[in-house]
């Protein structure tokens, strides 16, 4: 489990830099117009909030309670496409449109991302798996 820690500590060191994030982000929706995992999107713009000072802190920049965006950030809620907007602009960042074929040129740095981006989905189910496991294990 400590190892994990590491990883998550990692990730969320380099995304504080905000270009670095940008890209994370721009891989995460990207995946989601390809794929439909809402999920993997939400955990990857879970991932970026914790990096830029959290969920109170950014929920203040937006005037909601923490409660409600941690709410919208998970699972269980899809979050509306202005709520969504509001939360990239509190980011400091932009939705923008690009032709289908400049996301086939991504460049090596988005490629170290998306690989960041499947294994800590990778550990998140492995330890979901875990926690299930061990639950059916107590009953």
């Amino acid at each position: 489990m400590r190892e994990m820690g590491d990883w998550h500590g990692y990730l969320i060191k380099r995304l504080a830099d905000p270009e670095k994030a940008g890209s994370y982000l721009d891989v995460a929706l990207e995946e989601y117009q390809t794929d439909g995992d809402l999920h993997f999107f939400l955990m990857g713009l879970r991932n970026v909030v914790e990096a830029h000072g959290g969920v109170p802190t950014l929920a203040k920049r937006i005037g909601i309670t923490p409660e409600a965006l941690s709410e919208l950030l998970s699972d269980e809620a899809s979050p509306r496409f202005d709520t969504f907007i509001s939360i990239l602009t509190a980011l400091g960042y932009r939705l923008s449109i690009a032709p289908l074929a400049q996301m086939d040129s991504a460049d090596e740095a988005l490629t170290e991302i998306a690989d960041a981006l499947f294994v800590e989905r990778d550990k998140t189910e492995a330890v979901d798996a875990e926690v299930k496991s061990r639950g059916s294990l107590v009953s």
